[in-house]
């Protein structure tokens, strides 16, 4: 059984978005400059959140995890990515693999949940706001927290023990840019039928779970929303969750196209695109929709220019 199971691939080979060389060039480019804007952006706004005591609320703080979750998981892809953009050989260590697909899922299940975290703080901001300083409190917030992380990383782990008992014995090009779940298990010379099962189940789950959370707590918000007799007190408790919702349509909205489908070469093909947009233009977006709809982040930026 051990013989059966070991694995004889020592690295694989990314094939990346294009095999079209006069293209590599260009898309490093590119994608330097997303990455660069992407650390740069959600280094800022941890920053500007913690420098800024007025910004030293639940929201913000539930923010600048979404900014740090954002920032780790781009980057267990940007930089082997861009290094393959410019290599002839693009391979990568089976070890190097493994690892980022431990990180990479481990991240995005964490950002699943300090999304609908994000939501239960605005609905308890608006709709139970005599409760919500002792309802929030610092304690409520980093037990929130740090549940997100340890099960993020705890289905990461069970998701990557189940890929390593696997066999991988014949071909080791990864149709993809970074180690993922369907076209590794295209490889896989074993029986995937559990593991194929428990990716559906995994993110079947999750993103219903979270977007359970996010969707009840909106219905609830626009509930209270509604009876606020003043149409400026309707806009203000509006625009608190605009960015989020922005959020939210971005990074579900690629999610479920990406992994509740099969996986197959069609799949793996379509998955690449759309993989781009939850990798990389939605991290680089956050801080950006996040800064722009906010009055709070406005001014604490401009607080720091006019210090400098």
């Amino acid at each position: 059984m051990l013989k059966k199971n070991h694995t004889v691939v020592t690295e694989f080979i990314l094939l990346g978005l294009t095999d079209r060389a006069e293209l590599q060039p260009v898309l490093f480019v590119v994608f330097l400059v997303i990455y660069l804007i992407t650390v740069i952006g959600n280094v800022t706004m941890i920053f500007l959140i913690r420098a800024d005591s007025k910004l030293h609320t639940p929201m913000y703080f539930f923010l600048s995890h979404l900014s740090f979750v954002d920032l780790c998981y781009a980057t267990t892809v940007a930089p082997q990515m861009l290094v393959n953009f410019l290599s002839k050989r693009k391979t990568i260590s089976f070890i190097s693999c493994i690892i980022q697909f431990q990180f990479f899922i481990a991240l995005v299940i964490t950002d699943y949940y300090m999304l609908a975290v994000m939501a239960y703080d605005r609905y308890m901001a608006i709709c139970k706001p005599l409760l919500y300083s002792s309802k929030m409190s610092r304690h409520v917030c980093l037990s929130l927290v740090v549940a997100d992380y340890i099960y993020g990383f705890a289905n990461g782990l069970v998701q990557t023990i189940m890929m390593l008992r696997l066999s991988f014995c014949g071909p080791n090009e990864i149709n993809h840019f970074y180690c993922a779940d369907p076209p590794l298990m295209v490889l896989a010379c074993s029986d995937t039928y559990a593991k194929r099962m428990a990716m559906f189940v995994v993110a079947g789950s999750n993103l219903t779970c979270s977007l359970t959370i996010i969707l009840i707590s909106y219905i609830l918000i626009f509930a209270a929303i509604l009876r606020i007799r003043s149409a400026e007190g309707r806009q203000k408790a509006f625009s608190t969750c605009g960015s989020h919702l922005t959020t939210v349509t971005i990074f579900y909205g690629t999610l479920f196209c990406m992994h509740l489908r099969p996986p197959s070469e069609t799949s793996v093909e379509q998955g690449k695109i759309v993989a781009v947009f939850y990798i990389f233009v939605s991290p680089m977006l956050n801080p950006m929709i996040y800064s722009l709809r906010n009055k709070d982040v406005k001014i604490a930026i401009r607080k720091v220019f006019k210090k400098e």
